[in-house]
């Protein structure tokens, strides 16, 4: 990578981490950036036929920052891992421009055939922390995947998803990203839950003031019936 490629990093770092202070501590401190850097390296082994080597560079690598990324993965331009501590990333796995992974994110696969069996994930793409996406599937642009979400299938571009499995909650904005962090997205099955308990209390409600409304009637007696008490 050139040298103007480096500097990018650096500053899309800067840029995404309010903790880092400069480029001097991007540099020493932050064991995302050196796994990116070393999966460069190794990617150019694995493409040239050298794959013994590329494994045992993402090796090292993984034992050295606690991040895994195959050396088969195809990664585009500013990715940052924040922490990446526990991150795995696949062998056909597909990562656009300036994404952003938190720790404990696996981008991993469903299949044991030499296929397309990791994930794409498209650009802008922000994966919180402890996420998993499994399978062929793509992440649309701009989305965001909620902490500890499980993805299964594809979503759109701009998609929010939370919950496990994955569920698109809403479709946003590029405009919008400000506003959405994982503290905003809400659970979509605590919210169908809510919602059936606001029902049932309707419900009790109506059929309360229906009992109270009406007068008590006594059950027929039928054949037994009669005003006659005598025996």
């Amino acid at each position: 990578m050139a040298f103007g490629g480096l500097r990018a990093e650096l500053d899309s770092v800067l840029a995404r981490d309010p903790a880092a202070r400069g480029r001097g501590e991007v540099v020493l401190c932050y064991p995302g950036l050196h796994a990116v850097w070393a999966h460069r390296i190794s990617h150019r082994l694995w493409r040239r036929g050298w794959r013994l080597p590329a494994r045992a560079l993402s090796q090292l690598t993984r034992w050295a920052t606690g991040i895994e990324i195959h050396p088969g993965a195809s990664i585009g331009r500013r990715l940052f891992i924040d922490h990446g501590s526990g991150v795995v990333i696949g062998e056909t796995a597909e990562i656009g421009d300036d994404v952003t992974l938190y720790h404990g994110v696996t981008l991993g696969g469903v299949s044991t055939e030499h296929v397309k069996r990791h994930p794409t994930v498209r650009d802008r793409v922000v994966v919180g922390a402890g996420a998993k996406i499994l399978g062929p599937v793509t992440v649309g642009t701009e989305s965001r995947i909620g902490a500890n979400a499980v993805v299964l299938r594809s979503v759109p571009d701009g998609s929010v998803v939370v919950g496990v499995p994955g569920q698109v909650i809403a479709v946003r904005r590029a405009a919008d990203d400000a506003r959405v962090n994982d503290a905003s997205l809400s659970d979509p099955v605590g919210v169908a839950v809510k919602s059936l308990l606001s029902r049932v209390n309707r419900l009790e409600e109506e059929v309360t003031g229906q009992v109270e409304h009406q007068p008590l009637q006594m059950p027929a007696l039928g054949m037994w019936e009669t005003d006659d008490y005598s025996i």
